[in-house]
């Protein structure tokens, strides 16, 4: 079994309680959809947000969902100047047999200019 990490981020409109946990869920959803992974198949899952975001935990979203065996940790980013606002940043650790290429990494809303190599490469697939 190996541990593969899987990325993902998503842009809020606006810094409340229910934007932050609503977008997350949102994020958790497609990752967990995108990598066919079970919520035992999950070592820990690192959040982060941008300063501007401080009315909720993103792990509290995570919570909600049912995941209240999994190592959680929430951080804040750091404040680059000119950087992406209003971002949830998420990193979640797996338990697989994929392979490297096999992972899909999922960059939602606002988020895409973060990764637009693997937004092109969605386009070619789908």
């Amino acid at each position: 079994m190996l541990v593969r990490g899987i990325r993902g981020a998503i842009t809020v409109e606006g810094n409340t309680p229910e934007e932050i946990i609503e977008k997350t869920k949102e994020l958790l959803t497609t990752l967990k959809k995108e990598n066919d992974f079970q919520t035992e198949d999950i070592v820990c899952i690192l959040f982060s947000v941008t300063p501007d975001l401080n009315a909720a935990f993103p792990a509290q979203a995570a919570r909600e969902l049912g995941w209240s065996q999994v190592p959680l940790l929430d951080m804040q980013e750091i404040a680059v100047p000119g950087s992406l606002p209003r971002c949830i940043r998420i990193l979640v650790q797996i338990n697989c047999l994929k392979n490297q290429p096999e992972i899909r990494h999922c960059y939602l809303r606002g988020a895409k200019v973060l990764r637009e190599d693997l937004n092109k490469n969605d386009l070619k697939k789908g």
